[in-house]
């Protein structure tokens, strides 16, 4: 560890030197590389933490540069993999945090796989689906976890404990996943209230870190930017009633349906899961969808641009298909280009 750099943090009597060694040997686990994650993951490499996974399924759009601050216009136009240019970005800021870029979406299948062996997972995603996985592999694995979702000009955090405070289905009820939210397609988002939410997410995870957990808030913390509110509430205990922390029922990791379109937040795209799993050869896929339109891939995507339609195509068989509405017409084209 470099003391040089860290002099700043260590000189905060809380953290110290103690803390800072801490933080060096801590793991962490950031799940979405959009808005939060990308604030989220500049914060903690910097402050030396020694092992981040970043995991995300998407790629860098130029609308995602008014609030993703690793990410510029060459990215964009190219097109890159959120994950793998957040890692590529944060590498060259600190080489002493050891950084793994996932390029997967996160489901029942690999859910415990990539967050069971870290000491916090921290909540950059932007649906229920998710953070209900995020919370049952917690619970189960008994692992502290950062929440936290901004938009519009609002946002909320708490930092859940297995077995110290309530978990996310005590609090929410266990059906927030069936949709009926704001998202930032529909209200919009502005960027300092990104940079509050995940900055209060990251001053958890420190404490949390670093022993200091008498100073943990222990609250639900809501705040509007905008209409200048700043609230929170005690998050009390977990309840007798609860299903996931209680009765240790881990619905979310049940084996269910991968088959699934899903609508990205902010643009016409969908993405399409296949049913089953499989690893798409990109370099053999180029060849075949070259005689569609143009091509370009690496060893984690392939692009295929059909003019007004371009389909971004994932290893693991997953594909974004750019400048449609309509579900059926994303199967549609999945099945035509790539094959069910």
């Amino acid at each position: 560890m470099r003391e040089d750099r860290y002099s700043r943090q260590v000189l905060f009597r809380p953290i110290g030197v103690a803390g800072q060694k801490r933080l060096a040997e801590a793991r962490v686990a950031i799940v979405g590389m959009g808005a939060l994650g990308t604030v989220l993951a500049t914060q903690l490499v910097r402050a030396g933490v020694g092992f981040a996974r970043l995991i995300d399924r998407d790629i860098i759009e130029p609308s995602n540069l008014q609030r993703q601050s690793l990410y510029d216009e060459v990215d964009a136009d190219e097109g890159r993999a959120k994950a793998e240019a957040a890692a590529q970005k944060l590498r060259l800021a600190n080489r002493d945090v050891e950084i793994e870029a996932v390029i997967e979406d996160i489901t029942w299948r690999n859910a415990e796989r990539l967050l069971s062996d870290v000491d916090v997972i921290l909540d950059g995603t932007d649906n229920f689906q998710v953070r209900y996985l995020i919370n049952d592999v917690a619970v189960k694995h008994k692992i502290p976890w950062s929440y936290g979702g901004a938009v519009s000009s609002y946002g909320t955090t708490a930092f859940f404990r297995p077995g110290e405070t309530p978990c996310l289905v005590c609090l929410f009820g266990a059906n927030q996943g069936s949709g009926g939210h704001d998202t930032c397609d529909t209200v919009g988002v502005i960027a300092p209230v990104v940079s509050i939410v995940a900055s209060l997410q990251v001053t958890e995870t420190l404490k949390y870190l670093t022993g200091n957990l008498e100073a943990l808030s222990n609250r639900l913390t809501h705040l509007d930017v905008w209409k200048n509110e700043f609230r929170s509430v005690n998050m009390g205990g977990a309840k007798e009633s609860c299903r996931c922390c209680h009765h240790r029922e881990f619905t979310a990791l049940l084996s269910q349906s991968d088959g699934l379109t899903v609508s990205m937040c902010g643009r016409q795209t969908i993405q399409v899961r296949p049913s089953t799993g499989f690893t798409v050869p990109l370099s053999e896929m180029s060849t075949r969808l070259s005689q569609f339109g143009e091509v370009r891939y690496n060893s984690n995507l392939l692009r295929l641009n059909l003019g007004e339609i371009q389909i971004t195509l994932f290893a693991d068989g997953r594909a974004l298909i750019h400048g449609i509405e309509e579900e059926s017409t994303a199967r549609s084209l999945y099945a035509r280009y790539i094959g069910m």
